[in-house]
């Protein structure tokens, strides 16, 4: 039986409600809780991403190009939403500095002992941006996995954005549920 994980992207508050939010991040928000339930009931492996970013945000290459602060360490807007948060008890998270995971693809391996026939599901936010950019790093580390975006749990910048992302992923093989 494949290993399967589910991905959930940066669901933290200043991407839904903060300075970031967007009216369709809020609105994935009851159906990322209850991918996240189906998940950590079937016994798939639940991963959280974290966008982190430090207080010298603004001077950052990143920080020139949007301007405004978000996801700053230990910040009400850093931390994962509080529904969410609540059902990645005993989960692993972490902290990414960009928009991909560099030790995302490294953890998979190692919590898959290797195997690189696996499920990779992801969800979350931003669907051009961060979603998007942990789907083809993964995709680039594990070519013979099956590898999917759940559409209804993810939000992107703008709704054509979100479309944009979920067509370019398609076109890498990148299974659009």
């Amino acid at each position: 039986m494949k290993k399967r994980f589910l991905i959930v992207v940066d669901m933290q508050n200043d991407f839904i409600d903060g300075s970031l939010g967007t009216p369709e991040a809020r609105a994935i928000v009851p159906a990322v809780v209850e991918r996240v339930r189906q998940a950590r009931e079937a016994g798939e492996t639940v991963i959280a991403t974290m966008d982190t970013h430090e207080e010298n945000y603004l001077d950052t290459r990143e920080g020139r190009y949007l301007p405004v602060r978000h996801c700053i360490r230990n910040t009400e807007g850093w931390r994962i939403r509080q529904e969410v948060a609540k059902l990645l008890g005993g989960c692993v998270s972490l902290e990414k500095p960009t928009f991909g995971s560099m030790n995302l693809f490294g953890l998979l391996y190692q919590l898959s002992g290797g195997e690189k026939e696996i499920g990779i599901e992801l969800i979350g936010l931003c669907t051009d941006i961060c979603v998007v950019s942990n789907a083809l790093l993964l995709k680039a580390a594990f070519p013979e996995a099956d590898i999917s975006v759940r559409r209804d749990c993810c939000a992107g910048v703008t709704p054509e954005k979100h479309e944009a992302a979920l067509m370019t992923m398609a076109s890498c093989q990148i299974d659009v549920i």
